[in-house]
């Protein structure tokens, strides 16, 4: 059964392929969104789109309304791409469990070669907006299934810097397309400084369609298929040559059960409140990522090389140039939530990163002001100076608390039985708020300039106390722990304080710190949801949970002191 099927690897070395192609989506997710900003301002680019130009040089004596109007068309085009995510996130989660994991990231990944292929080429506005609806659907696809399939594949130790992992490579992504901004800008104006960066996206694209059918396909869609003695033999490779033979049939039959329990799930459980309070996790999961985008990350993200043209007054070889050290540092800054997430928690992240960001947007709303106000002058050059270190500032609180956790809060915050709707609607949450943010940026710097940090440093500031009050606790929970937590809440506002005080089942190193009886729920859950008998019996300090129906084979040991990353 363990033979090295998939491109001659099994176990880790298997999972580190997984690993590598789950982050190269990521990257090109976060190519995407960094590499359109630097391309807005280059006169080959104007040539070709006068329509969503706001550079003042070209705009010197329209009306108000005519430059409101250029700002309009802009954050639309710009903002096509996260309307196309949101229309691809929707559908994944039915194209996924219809087609499976990887024919779903397949045909992600050759609509975004397609919808690249729109952008680069395109002589007019309306191509260039298809182009970007077009790769925005195949992202939105990807990044709903690349998570997936990659926690169906991997071990779920350390599951914390798994997805900070994921969230650095998206910040890869971002420092990569602001460095090939850079360095085309040069070629302006030959229409290859802004068509070459707009075509590159097809090389991280087709190392993901050459790669992703010669990896395993997810072991649970394949039980959830009925194809089981192929999902076995995908969980040995996975696991390597090295791992007993018993302990796969003990994983199968665990994950068999996990299978069926979220296949009774449904968009209607979502918002019902019984004891497992779906409607509660559900929305926790939504807000979360909401916050993410309307702390106002893609206001820098997708547009720093125009704030550092138009505001700060730098001139476009030195706005490019800081643009893409601002990436590096946000790529720099990314790692540090990937060796602290587990150590400080997701609230304390969360809360230490809205605060960071809150101020740093006042500063943003201040130094604009005097910049603006005094432009050219020496005050105003200070000012300008203060304000590009701060968008710096912001990138690093940011990445630091919200980067990667709304990838994986809402994922730990639901139970099994509405995770794959409660996914959709909160990876949806996400799109468009991103939506919303990039399209009325260039607006609001048009019509109220630096109020629209003031907007946002509110924003940020309200965060707080929501995370505060509301957000419980996950670090180191299992999904069973958080479903006990919920089963005693009785209101939105005591959630955070029994997650505090309920002792902890497994420690910071997955041990057992609580008795074998606390345990037991989880044998009998797996036994009811396969529609079997089961006899739970003790003997020693060992539980077995027997199968009978399905052969003592499937017996399921609970050992004290196990890992959960031996279980």
């Amino acid at each position: 059964m363990r033979t090295k099927r998939f491109l001659g690897l099994n176990g880790t070395k298997l999972q580190i392929a997984i690993g590598f192609l789950a982050g190269m989506d990521f990257l090109l997710f976060g190519y995407d969104q960094g590499v359109t900003g630097g391309l807005l301002t280059l006169d080959s680019f104007v040539k070709y789109f006068p329509e969503i130009n706001t550079l003042e040089k070209y705009t010197e004596g329209w009306t108000r309304s005519a430059r409101s109007k250029q700002s309009t068309r802009q954050g639309i085009t710009v903002a096509a791409y996260n309307l196309g995510c949101f229309a691809g996130s929707i559908p994944t989660i039915w194209i996924g469990n219809i087609i499976g994991r990887r024919k779903a990231i397949f045909a992600g990944s050759f609509i975004m070669c397609i919808g690249a292929i729109l952008q680069c080429t395109s002589y007019g506005l309306a191509q260039l907006v298809i182009g970007r609806l077009v790769t925005g659907f195949g992202n939105g696809i990807n990044t709903s299934t690349v998570p997936t399939w990659q926690s169906e594949c991997c071990k779920s130790h350390r599951r914390g810097q798994m997805v900070m992992i994921e969230g650095a490579m998206i910040t890869c992504g971002i420092t990569i397309s602001y460095w090939i901004n850079y360095g085309l800008m040069f070629a302006d104006p030959n229409e290859v400084a802004w068509r070459f960066p707009l075509a590159f996206q097809i090389f991280f694209a087709a190392i993901i369609l050459a790669l992703v059918m010669f990896l395993p396909e997810s072991p649970r869609w394949l039980i959830l298929k009925g194809r089981e003695e192929e999902a076995k033999e995908v969980l040995a490779c996975l696991m390597g040559n090295e791992t007993d033979e018993s302990f796969i049939d003990t994983e199968f039959t665990a994950i068999k059960a996990t299978v069926l329990e979220m296949a009774t799930g449904s968009f209607r459980d979502m918002f019902t409140m019984g004891k497992d309070r779906h409607f509660h996790r559900t929305m926790l999961a939504y807000v979360n990522q909401m916050f993410q985008q309307i702390s106002g990350i893609n206001l820098i993200t997708y547009y720093i090389p125009i704030l550092l043209e138009q505001q700060v007054g730098m001139s476009r070889k030195n706005s490019r140039l800081l643009s893409a050290f601002n990436g590096t540092e946000y790529f720099i800054a990314s790692w540090i939530a990937v060796f602290t997430v587990e150590k400080f928690g997701r609230r304390t992240l969360m809360i230490f990163g809205a605060v960071g960001m809150s101020i740093s947007m006042v500063v943003l709303a201040i130094t604009d002001s005097i910049s603006s106000t005094h432009n050219k002058t020496p005050k105003g050059v200070q000012a300008g100076v203060a304000q590009t270190v701060f968008l710096f500032v912001f990138n690093t609180f940011f990445a630091i608390g919200w980067l990667g956790m709304t990838w994986l809060y809402p994922a730990e915050i639901v139970p099994l039985k509405i995770r794959a709707p409660a996914n959709a609607l909160s990876t949806s949450s996400n799109w468009i708020w991103n939506f919303m943010v990039v399209m009325i940026t260039p607006v609001a710097f048009d019509s109220i300039g630096y109020k629209t940090y003031i907007i946002f440093a509110g924003i940020n500031a309200a965060i707080v106390p929501v995370v505060y009050f509301f957000f419980p606790e996950t670090t180191m929970r299992s999904l069973e722990e958080m479903d006990r937590i919920f089963h005693k809440t009785t209101s939105v506002f005591n959630v955070v304080s029994l997650a505090h005080t309920e002792p902890y089942m497994y420690g910071p190193n997955g041990e057992l710190l609580r008795s074998l009886d606390d345990v037991e729920d989880d044998a009998v859950r797996h036994a009811s949801f396969l529609n079997k008998e089961s006899r739970v019996h003790h003997q020693g300090n060992i539980q077995y949970a027997e199968l009978y129906s399905e052969g003592p084979q499937y017996a399921e040991l609970y050992g004290e002191g196990q890992t959960r990353e031996e279980r």
